[in-house]
């Protein structure tokens, strides 16, 4: 990163910052569990600039405070990034500081236990029933990856592996469609625009996010049978969606029966650039699985599908925010981290000067949290803030490390 690039960052983040360091004295079990909008993102804002330096651990403690100031929530709708699982990522990264919080991570490791368990058995029940799934039992923000994502963080163990064993499965075909296939719309609602529902690619709600799960703990080394086949299926789908010739390899964002059926996708062009959907958070995706598999071709076009993404003008223009979901920020983060899992030099530095060339927008966010707010594009621009070195792991929620 330049001088004047940092220095910018660091203007823009002081800026950024400023008017989230007091909680509010009351807050809903909502807007206080939910990682992706409301305190838990800003708990983990100042947790992050207090285990590096950057901030005070009093002020984590008084976000922290906020997210545990109403019972925490483990019914229906509640995942990765809202209710108990939310809340127990947020404490383990304040477990860099003071340990004040194991107690409460204990109770709430406990919770997700039990969620995760009753999610298993009924995602189980519906694949023997022959029913296709919907988003929230699978995805990352609110289903059974997401559910892995929050095992993976306390290491190996056997419901780590059940849920790699249920990915596996969702894997497999059923009846005639990929075992991810939904019959909703990419809303998450049904849509006469999608009669008989669509085939998800976004790294969010889609199946590159089993697929990012798998490739982590293939290559940790947690692994369960038919592991490297499940890998092998959703690359193997995703190759025969990959499109684009002069602008570069690209993915449609979803495929519906009938685009399933004559094997040709109608999007016209790549998507914005962005974390949530779009060629970077697949080409990320799909960069893990090759890393993990040994699979030198796929690495390749991986790499150059998030470099040309990054330099072709008419893609960047989808960028017209700078959040971290499907902004700026989000771009940027992710194609840092893949830079650094790149072999080879060259293409590693030609990524981040890519990222770093993107502008961070300065306009008000509506909102404070993670996703879509302040408190996601503050946690990006102090994590690329050159000399800080990473102690928390708060973008494994992101399948980013």
């Amino acid at each position: 990163m330049t001088t004047t690039a940092a220095a910018a960052d660091r203007d823009i983040l002081a800026a950024l910052t400023e008017p989230l360091l007091t909680p509010p004295d009351s807050t809903s079990a909502k807007w206080g569990q939910s990682l992706a909008k409301g305190a838990p993102g800003v708990t983990l804002l100042h947790i992050t600039r207090a285990a590096t330096g950057a901030g005070d651990w009093k002020t984590a403690h008084a976000w922290i405070a906020a997210c545990l100031r109403r019972p925490v929530l483990s019914t229906p709708g509640t995942g990765l990034f809202f209710g108990a699982p939310a809340v127990a990522h947020v404490l383990r990264q304040a477990s860099t500081g003071p340990r004040d919080f194991e107690r409460q991570i204990t109770t709430l490791d406990a919770t997700v236990d039990r969620m995760t368990e009753r999610r298993l058995a009924a995602a189980h029940r519906r694949i023997t029933q022959l029913e296709r799934p919907i988003f929230a039992e699978y995805d990352l923000v609110y289903g059974m990856t997401g559910l892995g994502v929050t095992l993976r963080s306390r290491g190996d163990s056997h419901l780590l592996r059940d849920v790699l064993t249920y990915l596996v499965r969702l894997t497999e075909p059923l009846r005639g469609l990929p075992g991810w296939w939904t019959d909703i719309a990419p809303s998450g609602a049904t849509s006469p625009h999608y009669p008989g529902g669509h085939g998800n690619l976004g790294l969010a709600h889609g199946i590159t996010g089993p697929l990012a799960l798998l490739a982590l703990t293939w290559t940790d080394g947690i692994r369960v049978p038919g592991h490297q086949e499940a890998i092998g299926r959703i690359t193997h789908w995703l190759d025969a969606w990959q499109q684009g010739t002069g602008t570069g390899p690209w993915w449609p964002e979803a495929v519906t029966p009938a685009e399933e059926h004559e094997g040709r996708s109608l999007q016209n062009g790549p998507l914005r650039p962005s974390w949530c959907y779009g060629t970077p958070g697949i080409a990320h995706a799909q960069h893990l699985a090759a890393l993990a598999t040994g699979d030198h071709h796929r690495r390749q076009i991986a790499e150059y599908a998030l470099l040309t993404c990054l330099t072709d003008p008419q893609q960047l223009t989808g960028l017209t925010g700078n959040t971290l979901c499907h902004g700026t920020a989000g771009t940027r983060l992710l194609t840092h981290r893949f830079a650094a899992r790149t072999t080879d030099p060259a293409t590693a530095a030609r990524l981040r000067t890519a990222a770093d060339a993107i502008t961070t927008l300065t306009e008000p966010l509506a909102e404070a949290g993670l996703l879509e707010g302040t408190a996601g594009t503050a946690l990006v621009l102090h994590t690329l803030t050159p000399g800080r070195p990473a102690t928390t792991r708060w973008d494994s929620c992101l399948l980013l490390t």
